[in-house]
């Protein structure tokens, strides 16, 4: 009953401080809304004006890839993977939290899953793909601090994943 009495207060000023965040977040003059959809506006012109090549935006603009799998790099990728990876996507074409990941070496170029795997923030705010991939999904990709290296790894195991899924 005394404890209560000691709560009542409390709930009522987080009650208060709950409508006042409303309040003041839904408030603004129409300056403030007209000059953040300038903002908004002049950002899209920017990243309209990156030409989309397909490799997407990060510090990988060319990779090297064989016909052949290099099975040792694709091991490694594969540890990275299931490690980092794995929690959000799959090897399937099912979604978890983010895409199936089944035929992404088909449908993207290699500087651009090396480049999401990197570089994942500024890719869904510049890069066309990425931007109506985190539209689809709603969640932004994670970076999981990978190094150019292990994003090559995970290229080639996804390489081998495809290679091996998509011919059967």
């Amino acid at each position: 009953m005394m404890a209560d009495a000691l709560l009542k207060p409390l709930r009522f000023g987080m009650a208060l401080l709950c409508c006042a965040a409303v309040l003041t977040s839904c408030s603004g003059d129409g300056e403030n809304k007209a000059t953040e959809e300038g903002s908004a506006q002049q950002g899209e012109t920017v990243a309209e004006e990156i030409e989309d090549d397909g490799k997407g935006i990060g510090p990988v603009s060319t990779v090297e890839v064989g016909d052949q799998i290099d099975e040792a790099l694709a091991a490694e990728g594969k540890t990275i993977f299931e490690g980092k990876c794995s929690a959000c996507h799959q090897l399937t074409d099912q979604k978890i939290v983010g895409p199936g990941l089944l035929g992404v070496t088909e449908k993207r170029k290699p500087e651009w899953i090396m480049n999401m795997v990197i570089n994942p923030e500024e890719m869904t705010k510049k890069d066309p793909t990425a931007k109506k991939l985190l539209a689809e999904h709603l969640t932004q990709m994670t970076n999981q601090d990978i190094s150019e290296k292990d994003a090559r790894a995970i290229l080639e195991f996804l390489r081998q994943n495809d290679l091996e899924n998509l011919n059967k």
